[in-house]
């Protein structure tokens, strides 16, 4: 059982650490499409400044939601800690073991090298 949640532990740490990338490269790309759509300002007509208009609505939307999104990462991530404390004191041996072989495991790839 205790490997069990070793693996959803290190599951959910490769998922949060994907998440992270995903939402620093989704707001790269917001930045970049705001300065997009700044640079089209000092273009006249009504379609461009419709467009304009629209796809700041859309940006606007994005962070909203993108905020939710890292709001409830961030309580995830939370969790997963207070969960990994836990098994660490209510297993102390156990985490101590675990630690031991991937030190171990981690000096062998690097004796490699």
């Amino acid at each position: 059982m205790t490997a069990k949640k070793t693996d959803q532990s290190v599951a959910h740490d490769d998922s949060s650490k994907g998440a992270e990338g995903l939402i620093s490269e989704f707001k790269s790309l917001m930045a970049d499409a705001e300065a997009l759509i700044k640079a089209t300002e000092d273009h006249p007509g009504a379609a461009v400044s419709s467009i304009r208009n629209k796809a700041l609505e859309t940006l606007a939307g994005a962070k909203e939601s993108l905020s939710g999104v890292e709001g409830k990462m961030l309580d995830k991530a939370k969790v997963a800690a207070e969960s990994a404390d836990d098994f660490v004191h209510r297993n102390p041996w156990e985490a101590v073991g675990v630690a031991a072989g991937l030190g171990l495991l981690i000096g062998l790839f690097i004796g490699r090298r």
